[in-house]
């Protein structure tokens, strides 16, 4: 059995109060990926957010990981060796031996762009009310290259759970503590994917998500990706989970009614093509134009104005 290692840095990340940004609390999960982290943890460390409690939890990794680690453990709250139950075990045992208020995660092939915490951190000390925040989806290539920027989406738990839209980036995703904790305080370790998907369904009974118009994370894509390789199953495991939720008060009967009638669909070949074809768009450009009461409006910053800070604006 690999041998368990754990470091702590005492007092290398104190908490910065005086200054006014709030503590972060970040952890990066990792196992056997050294070819990924040092740009997950240089992306971190560059962004000189003063006021970071970054933890990494590897998993027993064999291929040279934890000697990057080690390169970078100065720099760092502190940092875990030791076998897991996979990512999200790690997340939970991060998150554990952190103190942060404001809590994400970074993927160790995924990174931060440019600024990303100093908007997390703002977003969070300028607008108290705003618990729970995701950025413009952004996704690299397998080389580090940006491809992608994404429209802004808008989110409700409505939308979320009539599958308009299935995917918050992780990545670009935070949030208080004092949600993490109503909705539990954990990932759900019991499964090896799409636990990120369950606990935003957890989030959404208590909170809000707020659009930020601003690039906080980005998505490796690249073809060692769980989800690229279990597709299926992780959108099965989606649909158990919605289905789950919509069993849960407030009680959506419209989503339920289109649920049944999707499965029967399902069952007729040249009608489930036409539904995929026609119908099935019809009804997300629906969901999009439907204002909703849970619709958060979107964050965005005032550049041309004082005072220069965030604020919400409906869409």
């Amino acid at each position: 059995m690999t041998e368990s290692i754990e470091i702590a840095t005492q007092n290398r990340m104190a908490p910065v109060e005086d200054l006014g940004w709030p503590r972060i609390a970040l952890v990066t999960p990792v196992f056997n990926s050294a070819k990924y982290i040092e740009a997950t943890i240089r992306s971190v460390l560059m962004q000189e957010y003063p006021n970071l409690d970054y933890f990494i939890v590897d998993g027993g990794s064999t291929d040279g990981t934890v000697e990057i680690i080690r390169k970078y453990a100065s720099q760092i709250s502190g940092w875990l060796s030791e076998p897991d139950n996979g990512m999200y075990d790690a997340v939970n045992k991060g998150f554990a031996r952190t103190n942060g208020e404001i809590m994400g995660w970074i993927s160790a092939t995924d990174v931060l762009r440019d600024g990303g915490l100093a908007i997390v951190g703002s977003v969070f000390r300028d607008l108290p009310e705003v618990e729970w925040i995701t950025g413009r989806p952004t996704v690299m290539s397998e080389q580090g290259m940006t491809v992608e920027i994404h429209e802004l989406q808008r989110w409700s738990r409505y939308r979320y759970l009539a599958g308009m839209e299935k995917f918050i980036q992780q990545e670009s995703t935070f949030w208080r503590r004092s949600l993490w904790e109503r909705a539990g305080g954990y990932v759900d370790a019991s499964r090896r994917y799409m636990s990120d998907f369950e606990l935003w369904a957890r989030f959404f009974r208590h909170a809000r998500l707020y659009s930020v118009d601003g690039l906080i994370g980005a998505y490796r894509w690249h073809d060692d990706a769980l989800g690229r390789q279990e597709h299926e199953l992780c959108a099965r495991i989606c649909e158990e989970i919605v289905a789950a939720e919509l069993n849960r008060p407030p009680r959506y009967r419209s989503l339920l009614a289109l649920r049944r009638l999707k499965r029967v669909v399902g069952r007729i070949p040249k009608v489930r093509g036409a539904w995929n074809r026609f119908i099935a768009p019809m009804i997300r450009t629906a969901l999009r134009r439907m204002p909703g009461p849970d619709l958060p409006p979107v964050i965005r910053y005032h550049l041309w104005y004082e005072p220069r800070k965030w604020f919400l604006r409906p869409r």
